[in-house]
C-alpha cells in the first residue's frame, strides 16, 4: 500500500510549527505538483502524514514514481474535489491549532479547517488524516467532511483551551482552585516547588523548594515556559496523619494524549495528579516528581490506574532510594497495607473528574511480574507480602 513519506530537498517546508509541549512538530511540505503535512517527533521522524492539496491536474492512478521518489504524492483524480487542481497554499491564511493533548493538530486556512491530524493517524497502521480537498478514503489522506461533526467541535475546543491558557490569570486561577481542594482534604500546605516539569529526565535532587502561602496560592514563574507546567505541593504530617502527601499541581490543566484510543469515555481518564505519602524527607521524595511530571506529554503517552512505570536510569540514582527501580500508579492505596488513605475526589476542571495516582515504588523483578500478570496481580501479591503505599514504612 503506498504511503506518504519524507520529501526530498527539492520540496519547500511552507510551514513549521512545534506543539505547546515541543513532542510533536507539524510541517507542511509543497513541491508545485503537490501539498502534503507531517506530524513528526521532534527527532524528525514522521508519526502520521496526510495529503492536502494538488495544484496541477491530478494524475488517473496513484504516481508510483513520484511515490518510489519519496515525493509528495498527488491524489489521484476520482479522490480529489479539484482534479485540474487549486492554487498553491498562501502562508498568510495558515493556522495551526494544536489539539489540547498535544496528540493532533489542525491546519486552518483562513480560519477553517484544511486538514487534520488526528491522535489516532499513524503511518504504521496506514491511518492517513483527514483533508477538506479530499473525496472518500484513500491511503494519501480521509474525506475531512465526513468527519466534521466529531472534529469541528475537536478544533473549537482546542482554540477555545489555548485562548483560555494564555490568558492572564489563567494559571494562577487553575491552582488556586486546586491549592483550596488540597487544604480541605488534606490540611495546609508547606513547600512548594515551581515548574518541576523543566527538570524531566534529571537525576538531580528536586529543585529547592520555597515555603508556600498558607491563605493563598503561591506567586506564578515567569510567563516564557513549555507546557504544561506542573508544581508540587507539600502537605505535611499533621495530628490525623504520620506522614507527608506530596501532590502534582497542574497536571490535570489538560487532558493527557492517547486516552482515546483505549478509553470511550474520554473525561473520565484524560485528567490526572500524582501523589506520594511518605515519611522520607519530602526534598529527597519529591525529586521524583521532575521525571514524572511532564512524562505523558513529553512521551506522547497516558497514564491510568495500574500502570507500572520503569526508572530510566540506574536504580542506584532513583528517589526513593536504590532497592527500587520504578512505580506502581494505583487509584485505590488502600488495597495495599497502610493507614487509610485520604480521599482527593471530587475535584473536576474543564467539565472532567481529575484522579489522583498514588506512587509506590517496586522492584525490576515486581515491574516485570506485572507486566506479565497483569497489575491486579501484582497488588495482590505486593499486598500479601505486606508492602504498605506509605513510602518509607
Amino acid at each position: 500500500m503506498p504511503v506518504l513519506r519524507r520529501t526530498p530537498r527539492e520540496s519547500q517546508v511552507l510551514l513549521t510549527d512545534t506543539s505547546p509541549y515541543g513532542s510533536r512538530v507539524l510541517d507542511v511540505e509543497y513541491d508545485h505538483v503537490a501539498t502534503a503535512a507531517y506530524l513528526r517527533t521532534n527527532d524528525g521522524d514522521t508519526v502520521a502524514a496526510t495529503w492536502v492539496a494538488n495544484h496541477q491536474e491530478a494524475p488517473y492512478h496513484a504516481d508510483l514514481a513520484r511515490l518510489n521518489a519519496g515525493r509528495v504524492p498527488a491524489m489521484p483524480s476520482g479522490r480529489t474535489k479539484h482534479p485540474k487542481g487549486r492554487p498553491p497554499l498562501d502562508t498568510r491564511t495558515l493556522e495551526v491549532v494544536w489539539f489540547e493533548e498535544g496528540d493532533g493538530v489542525a491546519l486552518m486556512e483562513a480560519g477553517q479547517p484544511l486538514c487534520v491530524i488526528p491522535g489516532w493517524s499513524e503511518m504504521d497502521r496506514g491511518v492517513p488524516g483527514y483533508a477538506r480537498e479530499a473525496i472518500g478514503r484513500s491511503p494519501f489522506a480521509f474525506a475531512l467532511d465526513d468527519e466534521i461533526d466529531e472534529l469541528g467541535p475537536r478544533i473549537l475546543q482546542a482554540e477555545a483551551f489555548w485562548e483560555w491558557r494564555r490568558g492572564p490569570g489563567a494559571w494562577e486561577g487553575f491552582q488556586q482552585s486546586l491549592l483550596g481542594h488540597l487544604l480541605s482534604r488534606l490540611g495546609p500546605g508547606g513547600y512548594y516547588w515551581h515548574d518541576v516539569g523543566r527538570q524531566s529526565g534529571r537525576t538531580e535532587a528536586a529543585p529547592q523548594p520555597v515555603p508556600a502561602p498558607r491563605s493563598a496560592a503561591p506567586e506564578n514563574p515567569a510567563p516564557a515556559r513549555r507546557e504544561p507546567l506542573v508544581g508540587v505541593s507539600e502537605r505535611p504530617a499533621r495530628g490525623d496523619r504520620e506522614y507527608n502527601v506530596l501532590t502534582t499541581v497542574g497536571m490535570s490543566c489538560q487532558r493527557m494524549p492517547t486516552v482515546e484510543l483505549y478509553e470511550d469515555n474520554v473525561g473520565d481518564h484524560a485528567r490526572i495528579e500524582l501523589a506520594l505519602a511518605t515519611r522520607l524527607p519530602s526534598v529527597r521524595a519529591g525529586s521524583i516528581f521532575p521525571w514524572l511530571a511532564q512524562y505523558p506529554w513529553q512521551a506522547v503517552t497516558s497514564f491510568a490506574p495500574g500502570d507500572n512505570v520503569k526508572w530510566y536510569h540506574e536504580a542506584r540514582t532513583f528517589p526513593l532510594g536504590p532497592a527500587w527501580e520504578g512505580v506502581l500508579l494505583l487509584d485505590d492505596p488502600n488495597r495495599l497495607e497502610g493507614p487509610g488513605a485520604p480521599d482527593l475526589t471530587a475535584f473536576t476542571f474543564g467539565g472532567d473528574p481529575v484522579q489522583w495516582l498514588w506512587l509506590v515504588p517496586i522492584t525490576e523483578d515486581e515491574r516485570q511480574f506485572g507486566k506479565r500478570e497483569g497489575s491486579d496481580a501484582l497488588i495482590e501479591r505486593l499486598a500479601r507480602e505486606g508492602r504498605s503505599w506509605v513510602v518509607g514504612d
